[in-house]
């Protein structure tokens, strides 16, 4: 049955342009903006005291100083931007300025669709952390909308599409390129399931650099003839270069060469400059090549990280407009052979639509889809010797929760703190700190008595909540992770990287560390049978076996002689088989754990 409690608008809040769609029954409906077009650029404008959106804004972005852009990349972080609207400096966060947008979208929905709408579902990139969903969450808040569901991008896209999908599995790659962010994911759908398995990217890498590269070729075209001339100087020469730019990568895709024309770019002595270039096909994918290798990688290292060959590839998503460049289209299909990429939705739109989709699937009107994203990075709290041990791994599918139990290190122990960590690595000072919180009140009790359980909770929006509890007090605390650092998909991928790079060294690293404990453990075992009565039955020559290995280790571990303390601890378990051999099976001491 259906929840008819308000529409729920699915929105697609991407880095240069956005999008709003919504459900209209089974129809997936994607809503016009005042201008009449289905995407908004993502750009806020302040002048006069009026806050302006979308392609207003974006026409003085380089006249008007109080414009803001791709403000996405701020999302998370306690950056904010200044602009001076009046002779009044304020200072806006990136939810703020993310709000106005939203709040835009919203009030042109309502006025398309006739009703009052205050829920959405909101798509992210897979990679963005706790800190950017919550960002994006607080946006919705602000924009006076109830965000139901934070969904990562590719998600939505495979939702889109997946709506009209049979029940056989399958594998498919979304490949999204947008105007300021590009990444690949790699996902499994099943049943009604939606899973990504991987997912890498550039999250510096768009369709702009792709203007980018037609600006600058004209600029190097006009200065054959004006050497001197100087159009970067000049604000409302480059306004018109980068809407020239825009067109003809859009024309480019069509057909083979497009006509700039730029009459009265600028104006020299010798009077005024016109510009009017033919530019092919082919030199566009000439001067813009190194952009599109650097899209091949992240194909590469999703399919090895979900262990796809390409032959296992089912479907091929393009999202983002810039995907219609033919370049991009021959790229992706030379490393998937034999599979044409769908192209049945239109690119700029798919996102908000699978958006929309998940609203449609919260009100009850589109059964029998599941959506299940992944962690992008494994989560790890700090236990001792500075070891990053895994609560949840990297890929794991949420909403997620896992419980392990820890206890104190030291004796008498009356609080611990949690340190939470995020990354490959095995010691957690190389991962990134994403918090730390205290549990008090812990009763005084021999080292390793108390049983801490400490739970991981990712919910269906990604966002992470770390409970710690004293299973013996049954007092707890907990933290809702808020981190102030950005964490992009470049810096996942560098992380991933490093990971693997120096997965000898942290492999030593860590059995050294590990060694080191044990063999104190072993210490405080040995001193622990010496100073205790039944020691009185021991023969003086075990006792002197003891005290050799004590020595032996202490004197290892000072001079950092890994080997020799390796030969000292295999000495001590030695002597504890055959000190349980030798006493008819009983048990020997144990080993510290």
């Amino acid at each position: 049955m259906s929840n008819n409690n308000g529409l729920i608008i699915g929105i697609d809040l991407g880095t240069t342009n956005s999008c709003v769609s919504v459900m209209e029954g089974a129809q997936k409906v994607v809503i016009e903006n005042p201008e009449g077009k289905r995407t908004t650029p993502s750009v806020v404008s302040y002048k006069n005291g009026e806050i302006i959106v979308g392609d207003a804004a974006k026409r003085q972005m380089l006249t008007n100083p109080n414009t803001i852009v791709s403000i996405k990349r701020l999302m998370g972080t306690s950056k904010k931007v200044k602009i001076n609207d009046k002779g009044v400096e304020k200072e806006l966060t990136p939810e703020e300025v993310s709000a106005s947008i939203l709040s835009y979208l919203k009030d042109y929905a309502e006025k398309k669709t006739g009703q009052k709408i205050s829920r959405a579902v909101i798509t992210v990139p897979a990679y963005f952390n706790d800190a950017e969903r919550q960002a994006t969450k607080t946006a919705g808040k602000i924009a006076g909308l109830t965000v139901e569901r934070i969904i990562n991008e590719p998600t939505a896209a495979a939702l889109a599409y997946g709506i009209d999908k049979g029940h056989r599995e399958m594998k498919v790659l979304v490949y999204d390129l947008g105007g300021g962010t590009f990444d690949v994911s790699l996902l499994d759908i099943a049943d009604g399931t939606f899973e990504v398995m991987a997912t890498a990217g550039d999250n510096r890498l768009g369709g702009d650099d792709w203007d980018n590269k037609i600006i600058e070729w004209i600029i190097a075209e006009i200065k054959k003839d004006h050497p001197s001339l100087d159009l970067k100087s000049d604000k409302m020469a480059m306004q018109r270069l980068k809407e020239a730019a825009e067109r003809a990568k859009i024309e480019l895709s069509a057909q083979l060469e497009t006509l700039i024309s730029l009459p009265f770019i600028a104006v020299t002595p010798e009077g005024p400059v016109n510009a009017e270039l033919t530019l092919s096909r082919a030199k566009f994918e000439e001067l813009t090549k190194d952009l599109l290798e650097r899209t091949r990688n992240p194909i590469a290292d999703v399919l090895k990280e979900a262990k796809v060959d390409p032959s296992q590839v089912d479907e091929i998503l393009l999202v983002g407009g810039s995907t219609r460049m033919p370049a991009v289209q021959k790229l992706v299909e030379s490393m998937i052979p034999n599979k044409a990429p769908n192209r049945t939705i239109n690119p700029d739109e798919v996102v908000a639509i699978g958006a929309a989709v998940q609203g449609g699937v919260l009100r009850g009107d589109v059964k029998d889809i599941l959506l299940l994203d992944v962690t992008p990075l494994t989560l790890a709290i700090e236990t001792l010797g500075g070891v990053a041990t895994p609560i949840i791994k990297r890929n794991t599918t949420i909403p997620v929760s896992k419980s392990q139990i820890f206890s104190t290190a030291q004796d008498n122990q009356e609080s611990v703190d949690v340190s939470i960590f995020q990354g490959e690595r095995p010691m957690a000072r190389e991962n990134k700190s994403l918090g730390t919180f205290s549990l008090g009140g812990i009763q005084p009790a021999p080292k390793g008595k108390p049983q801490i359980e400490i739970t991981f909770n990712i919910d269906a929006n990604g966002i992470l909540n770390v409970k710690a509890k004293d299973l013996t007090t049954g007092k707890e605390n907990s933290i809702t992770i808020s981190n102030s650092s950005e964490l992009d998909e470049n810096e996942i991928q560098r992380m991933i990287r490093d990971a693997e790079a120096n997965k000898e060294r942290d492999a030593i690293v860590k059995q050294r560390i590990e060694m080191r404990y044990e063999g104190e453990g072993i210490v405080n075992t040995i001193n622990e049978i010496l100073g205790s009565k039944e020691a009185e039955a021991l023969p003086a020559q075990e006792k002197a076996s003891l005290t050799k290995i004590v020595d032996g280790i202490n004197g290892a571990l000072k001079a950092e002689k890994w080997d020799e303390l390796k030969e000292q601890i295999d000495g001590f378990k030695k002597w504890r088989d055959d000190m349980s051999k030798k006493y008819g099976g009983g048990e020997a001491p144990a080993e510290p754990k």
